[in-house]
């Protein structure tokens, strides 16, 4: 009479192949997570929080100052007679937590402000920045 059951043997190739297949899939998986932060983190500067300011230099006829910041955005400033905010709902984190940056005028003479990311080291001017600047 023979059981009905699987052999050490048997269940020792099918790790073997699982291990096989996730050591293929792996290195491809790799990265796309901090990909998807890099582009969120574009999406919000290009795109989300640039929406904000310009409805808050339509209505107040300048973007916030340095001094403001994006605060602007969400708590009306002593400056802003024509403020119609919240511009936003919740304060701009990037997708590692730190704070949004955020310049008036600009200095890179790129756009009419900077709006950048410090990244993932949370180091400002490193490789990992990401701004409105950069493109």
């Amino acid at each position: 009479m023979y059981r009905k059951a699987f052999t050490l043997i048997e269940l020792m190739l099918v790790v073997i192949i699982i291990g096989a297949l996730v050591a293929m899939v792996m290195p491809r998986l790799t990265g796309r997570g901090e990909q998807a932060r890099v582009q969120a983190a574009k999406a919000d500067i290009l795109s989300n929080i640039a929406t904000a300011l310009k409805l808050y230099e339509l209505d107040n006829g300048e973007f916030p100052s340095t001094a403001e910041g994006l605060k602007a955005l969400r708590d009306k400033p002593a400056s802003g007679a024509s403020w119609r905010g919240p511009y936003l709902d919740k304060d701009p984190v990037d997708p590692w937590g730190h704070e949004y940056k955020y310049k008036y005028p600009s200095e890179h003479q790129m756009a009419d402000y900077d709006l950048y990311s410090t990244g993932k080291d949370g180091q400002e001017g490193t490789t990992d920045d990401v701004s409105n600047w950069e493109k």
